[in-house]
């Protein structure tokens, strides 16, 4: 069945509403010559997974189901290597085990993997010294290295980004058909931190989280809770819109999808009611997610909702908070009451990293774990008390050892930080903090997610 397309509304439409975060290409022909050769490439998923994830997103909203979103902060062009990428993929299969054996409920897997490769930014050109130049936006637009050359955005590394996500998404396939019990194995990232930190101990709790997963996962294999286990679906910042309108198709019912990623998100920076971005955001098929961050009006929240949703169609829409732990308690509430006035039908989802960024006195970005613990442990409580539903969690993670994020009983202190620092943007919980995290989760949380019993 067709869904009802929006009035006045085409890939391109965007381009008559104020564009913030844009990119300034210098050479105009160039820019048009790439966006012409993206249109002409094959879709990088199916309009059949993007409606998959959206049924799991509308089950999420009644407390069947949860949402696991996580990944990197900003991809690179070099991650795409079988490492890296099985790295990622086999953090959020364990994570996602371990979450759904204290949920009682199924797991969805959402990677920011693919696709992430494109960054708004605060400042748009950074200086050094006596030299200024483009800030990295990502390395769908330009490189990190500072100079001209580097930071001058290129339409050709768009055409990059399309090959790079193509073979993350191979890779990731491959993976997934083949034996799952490879899916299981985190031995070499826990070592890596135990040599990081010389913490034994920390090593062993890791390596019981994964026999947990594993032992879970063989005994209830055939449970809906792991029936899933071989789905594994794609996300990333719909921000650079050349890029997405340029992927962007018809199906046969004269619906528009989104087949660069099955689920786009915009951020605080680009959602405002009249923004180029929620244009183009309202008239694509996938289910999306707004970022809502404590600037955030109560009121104007409804209206983003009802631009982007005016059909107020299950798993749509997804609110993706993050207020930072000083700030929710104060803030969330009003929002999820005047969600609660109109009956509208969103995922609220916990984003406990991006509210609790800070620098450290050297210029270090960091984020403080016992923050990131705080907010998301508020979150529980506050959706509780709402009579609202937390159906997902939205973390910037690594299996890589790391230390970007201090604290934490892997107690990673500020001076530590410049050690093992590979972020390029923003700082990740390290493969420790994040099941620590996970670990966290008391039995009060079954209350507060409403879970429901899948095994008599």
């Amino acid at each position: 069945m067709s869904k009802s397309q929006p009035e006045s509304w085409h890939p391109a439409s965007w381009k008559d509403k104020p564009v913030s975060q844009q990119i300034n290409y210098g050479d105009k022909e160039a820019l048009l010559k790439a966006i012409e050769q993206l249109s002409q490439l094959p879709p990088l998923v199916s309009a059949v997974e993007v409606d998959n994830l959206k049924s799991q997103i509308a089950l999420a909203q009644e407390g069947k189901h949860f949402i696991l979103q996580g990944g990197d902060c900003a991809e690179s062009f070099s991650d795409c290597n079988a490492d890296s990428i099985s790295q990622k993929v086999r953090l959020l299969v364990n994570l996602s085990l371990i979450l759904s054996h204290k949920l009682n409920k199924p797991i969805t897997r959402i990677g920011r993997i693919a696709g992430q490769y494109a960054k708004p930014r605060s400042q748009l050109m950074e200086t050094k010294l006596d030299e200024s130049f483009p800030s990295y936006r990502g390395d769908l637009v330009n490189h990190i290295h500072f100079s001209e050359s580097a930071r001058t955005p290129d339409p050709q590394r768009m055409l990059q980004g399309y090959s790079y996500a193509s073979l993350t998404l191979n890779y990731i396939r491959a993976m997934l058909e083949t034996d799952l019990s490879e899916l299981f194995q985190l031995d070499d990232e826990a070592k890596a931190l135990q040599n990081l930190k010389q913490a034994k101990q920390l090593h062993q709790s890791i390596l019981q989280f994964q026999q947990m997963a594993q032992m879970f996962h063989n005994i209830n294999g055939s449970q809906p809770v792991t029936k899933g286990l071989k789905e594994f679906y794609t996300s990333h910042e719909a921000l650079h819109l050349h890029y997405e309108e340029a992927l962007t198709r018809k199906n046969s019912n004269g619906d528009w999808y989104n087949l660069s990623t099955h689920y786009p998100w915009v951020g605080m920076r680009t959602a405002s009611t009249n923004s180029a971005h929620i244009e183009y955001l309202r008239g694509i098929a996938n289910p999306v997610a707004i970022k809502v961050g404590p600037q955030m009006e109560p009121q104007q929240l409804v209206s983003l909702c009802q631009a982007i949703n005016p059909n107020n169609e299950a798993g749509r829409l997804t609110l993706i908070h993050r207020f930072g732990y000083k700030d929710i308690a104060q803030k969330l509430p009003l929002l999820i009451q005047a969600i609660q006035a109109v009956d509208l039908k969103v995922l609220w989802c916990c984003d406990p990293m991006h509210g609790n960024g800070r620098l450290t006195n050297q210029g270090i970005k960091t984020r403080d774990f016992e923050h990131i613990q705080s907010e998301l442990s508020q979150a529980i409580d506050i959706h509780l008390e709402q009579g609202s539903i937390l159906g997902g969690l939205h973390l910037e993670m690594t299996a890589e050892a790391v230390m970007e994020c201090t604290g934490s009983s892997y107690q990673v202190s500020e001076s530590e930080l410049s050690q093992a620092y590979t972020s390029l943007v923003d700082p990740r919980l390290n493969i420790s903090q994040v099941f620590e995290l996970i670990d966290s989760l008391d039995t009060s949380i079954q209350n507060s997610l409403q879970i429901e019993r899948l095994i008599p």
